[in-house]
């Protein structure tokens, strides 16, 4: 009896100790990892650090800007440059000699200089950056640097072992935004489409309104297993940030 009891009691102790390890993973603690003036990175997950940088604007003051550099096996892959080239190189300088990766592609996600305004220094470092269709056919006609590769509705690139996605899900922001999708962690980059949590609806320009909440509902249904949700502007979360999205463009 003895004997059972002790083995019953180690078991559950063994359950216990996975059980915390578990949720130690799933709940990872977000830090600054790098902060000048002009950009700031915060790792939000083992493998996966947000940039940020600033954009000064008349209608919104200085707007915080972000995009995510996600890590496998010392290569990365990095969702929409800082805003400028100055910033652009603090990033790069800081994945090739703090993380000690290679940098294996830039992908802007739409054709606003919060998005692609420091592509040339990437373009500097031969970094190749990659861009939906409609975003190299808007940055030709704005005269803004002309990513490189184009792509049709999605692009998988490797990072490592494991897979970046790129989609194309319909117009909101702009005709051409698209997310990124790191599986690897569950994190979807929505830049511009996607909205922090009580944010209002920002620059609307270039924006199809009618359109946008319908485009946000189909990212949802992809990716029903998101747990880190960042956007373009502004305080990252989790799915929260696309049923907030999505009700605040919803037609009334």
């Amino acid at each position: 009896m003895k004997t059972t009891l002790a083995h019953i009691v180690a078991i559950v102790f063994s359950f216990v100790i996975i059980s915390c390890g578990s949720q130690h993973k799933d709940h990872f603690k977000a830090k600054k990892v790098y902060t000048s003036p002009h950009l700031v990175i915060t790792q939000i997950s083992e493998h996966s650090f947000i940039h940020t940088s600033f954009k000064q604007t008349n209608d919104f003051g200085n707007v915080p800007c972000n995009g995510l550099v996600v890590k496998n096996n010392n290569e990365t892959i990095v969702f929409d440059t800082p805003i400028n080239d100055k910033s652009s190189e603090e990033l790069i300088q800081w994945i090739n000699g703090t993380l000690h990766a290679k940098i294996n592609a830039v992908i802007p996600t739409h054709f606003h200089d919060d998005s692609s305004g420091g592509l040339q220094a990437f373009h500097n470092h031969h970094i190749p950056s990659y861009a939906y269709s409609k975003t190299i056919e808007l940055a030709k006609e704005n005269k803004f640097v002309i990513p490189e590769n184009s792509f049709n509705d999605s692009l998988i690139l490797k990072v490592g072992d494991e897979k970046t996605i790129t989609r194309f899900f319909g117009e909101g922001h702009t005709k051409d935004n698209v997310v990124g999708y790191f599986p690897g962690e569950h994190i979807l980059f929505g830049g511009c489409l996607l909205k922090e949590l009580d944010a209002g609806k920002g620059y609307l320009g270039d924006a199809n309104v009618a359109a946008w909440s319908n485009t946000v509902e189909k990212v949802k249904k992809e990716y029903p297993d998101v747990k880190i949700v960042v956007p373009g502007h502004g305080e990252y979360g989790n799915g929260k940030l696309l049923d907030y999205t999505i009700t605040l463009f919803k037609a009334q």
